[in-house]
């Protein structure tokens, strides 16, 4: 401010004073010019606000001051207030046809998801027109709409609340909770459903919400079906995605997946062996397994099942639509959810024979607010017998069935001291096995799984104490001889199995560099610390007709370099598919027959091509070996 002007070659100011631009406005109101812009809902004020901007003489007095704009501009504050805070759901407000207007419109969007269309609800402008005929002009703000509603609300109960027929733009009676279920059944288990329709996202289609506990146990069979409203869409894609040489006997594909699924049981069975079996009696054409499974990869996100993946808590842990991936994936927050505390565990005392308590057989154990069945066992850990749970009926009676050979050994401890001590072989089964280890973990071993052919093979496995001692002394008196031949057994596999190591000593000629390589991962894989309990005994008898195939090719290979490297490599892809598969359940907690009559038919198949005039157990070929893979892959 300058108390004069004064003008002479240019304009001066003179006794100048700095002020605030703030002390303007209340002292030059008649002069004041002010202007509105940018109005705008703000949830938490409750109140459309908006810009407002103080000019004088065209100076700037104040920039961006928000102001309450209702009073300013009732019908665009009230506009905002109802598009925002009504229809979008931006408000805080007490009243409870807010509330139950939301919880309408979320089970009619969950009726868009399930049906896989936006046109069944109404849009935006329809809601904003429901609340604008309803709502007085002057009602702009949270707080005069809640004041307005409490006082209308005694006359009128049902103010502002929806009905569906106020935001249906169509019927939707194709969606029916037999057709789109909330939860997924499975026995006593409730699973929890949800719905998405977001193309591209990672939860689009159908979720289940799953404890990492209850992944073992999930059916993938049944999980594949989906729920009965997408079975259709589902089967036609998979139908479609078949190749062009099968596809064309289905044509056109709506009609006879139609038929098909007239006749089908909706969760029964394989989806594509079933849907397979169907279109076969039609047609008379099969399609193979390998083209369903092939279809089935090429299907879109919401044509299978989502898998939400929680802790025993509920807590979001992972998610996809791979089952196996998944239960691998989460295989230690399962078995860490099943664990018995670590408090408890400190406390508990290693189990004996003489004083072994009944274990149950199965028992219920809530995890993230459901019940799921579990199965106790007794578990061997370095040597001692512990209580433990676990997800599946097979790898429970697995670890019980291991503890109950160390519980064996404690009660027969007196013919165990006598075995230990007399053993046919020793001597010499510990210079054959000292590159493994000692001799005295050999022999713990051979009485180990001595114990589990002899006393427990075709028997059910004892649950407590009783049954134990008593199943131990009906096998008692058979048990030594049956000891005694393993050791024997053990002594041939070992005396054969380390002539074949002399044979790798000194030089190789680079040709026979991978048929040895081969032959040196085969043994690595039969002979190695703790084969003896690892390996059935009816396949440890097999062992030394395996080793002595072993040498007859040894003996032919120099003759035959470039058969066998093709049957190396050959043996080489099946032994690692083996191993995939292998350790995949290793993190599944899986025990899968299949798999292991695969593995022995390897052996089998390696005896056929190297040494086929000592003959095999059972036929095999590579078209069996396929075979048989295929019942691994379910």
């Amino acid at each position: 401010m300058a108390a004069e002007l004064v003008e002479t070659t240019k304009l001066f100011a003179r006794m100048v004073a700095k002020i605030e631009p703030d002390w303007l406005e209340p002292l030059a109101g008649h002069l004041i010019k002010t202007n509105h812009f940018e109005p705008h809902w703000e949830k938490r004020r409750g109140q459309v606000v908006a810009f407002e901007q103080v000019t004088l003489y065209g100076l700037i007095v104040i920039g961006r001051r928000p102001v309450h704009y209702g009073p300013i501009d009732p019908p665009v504050a009230r506009e905002l207030f109802i598009r925002e805070g009504l229809v979008r759901g931006e408000i805080n407000s007490r009243a409870k046809c807010l509330s139950a207007n939301r919880q309408l419109l979320e089970k009619l969007d969950e009726l868009e998801a399930k049906a896989r269309r936006r046109d069944i609800l109404a849009d935006e402008e329809t809601l904003f027109a429901y609340y604008d005929a309803r709502l007085p002009a002057d009602i702009y703000q949270t707080a005069s709409f809640e004041k307005w509603y409490a006082r209308e609300r005694q006359n009128q109960p049902d103010l502002l609340l929806m009905r569906e027929e106020d935001v249906l733009a169509r019927e939707a009676s194709e969606v029916t909770a037999a057709q789109y279920p909330d939860r997924l059944r499975l026995g006593d288990l409730h699973l929890s459903l949800s719905y998405q329709f977001e193309p591209g996202t990672a939860r689009d289609g159908v979720t289940v919400r799953v404890p990492a506990p209850l992944l073992p146990q999930l059916p993938a069979e049944r999980i594949d079906w989906l729920v009965p409203g997408l079975l259709y869409d589902k089967a036609v894609a998979l139908v479609r995605n078949l190749p062009k040489a099968i596809r064309k006997s289905f044509v056109p594909v709506p009609d006879f997946v139609r038929a098909a699924l007239e006749r089908i049981t909706f969760g029964e069975g394989s989806l594509p062996q079933v849907l397979g079996r169907e279109l076969q009696r039609m047609t008379g054409v099969r399609v193979a397994d390998e083209a369903w499974a092939e279809a089935a990869t090429q299907l879109d996100d919401h044509l299978r099942m989502n898998i939400e993946v929680v802790d025993a808590q509920g807590k979001f842990l992972g998610e996809g639509r791979d089952l196996a991936e998944l239960t691998a994936r989460f295989a230690e927050a399962s078995q860490a959810a099943l664990a018995i505390p670590q408090a408890d565990k400190e406390q508990q005392r290693p189990v004996e024979a003489k004083a072994f308590a009944s274990v149950a057989e199965k028992a219920q154990q809530k995890v993230a607010g459901l019940s799921m069945t579990v199965y106790p066992a007794l578990v061997e850990e370095q040597g001692e017998v512990k209580e433990g749970r676990f997800p599946t009926q097979a790898e429970a009676d697995y670890q019980h069935r291991r503890a109950l050979q160390r519980l064996l050994l404690q009660q027969l401890a007196e013919p165990a001291k006598y075995l230990r001590a007399k053993l046919p072989g020793q001597t010499e089964m510990g210079l054959l096995y000292r590159e493994l280890g000692r001799v005295e973990a050999l022999v713990e071993d051979i009485l180990l799984a001595s114990l589990d052919s002899c006393v427990l093979q075709g028997e059910s496995l004892p649950r407590d104490g009783a049954a134990l001692a008593a199943l131990a002394e009906r096998k008692r008196a058979a048990w030594n001889e049956h000891a005694e031949r393993l050791a024997r057994l053990v002594l041939d596999i070992l005396k054969l199995w380390h002539g074949l190591q002399k044979r790798f000593k000194g030089k190789v000629e680079l040709a026979m560099t991978v048929p040895l390589n081969d032959v040196k991962g085969q043994l690595a894989n039969l002979v190695y610390p703790g084969f003896v309990r690892a390996t059935p005994l009816e396949w440890l008898k097999e062992y030394p007709r395996y080793l002595k195939a072993i040498e007859q090719r040894l003996d032919k290979v120099a003759g035959q370099v470039q058969r066998d490297r093709v049957w190396s490599g050959e043996l080489g892809e099946l032994w690692a598919q083996y191993q995939a598969r292998l350790a995949k359940h290793a993190q599944e907690g899986k025990r899968d027959a299949e798999l292991q009559v695969y593995r022995w038919m390897l052996e089998e198949y390696r005896v056929s091509l190297f040494a086929q005039q000592l003959g095999t157990r059972l036929p095999v070929s590579d078209k069996r070996l396929a075979k048989q893979w295929s019942q691994v892959e379910g």
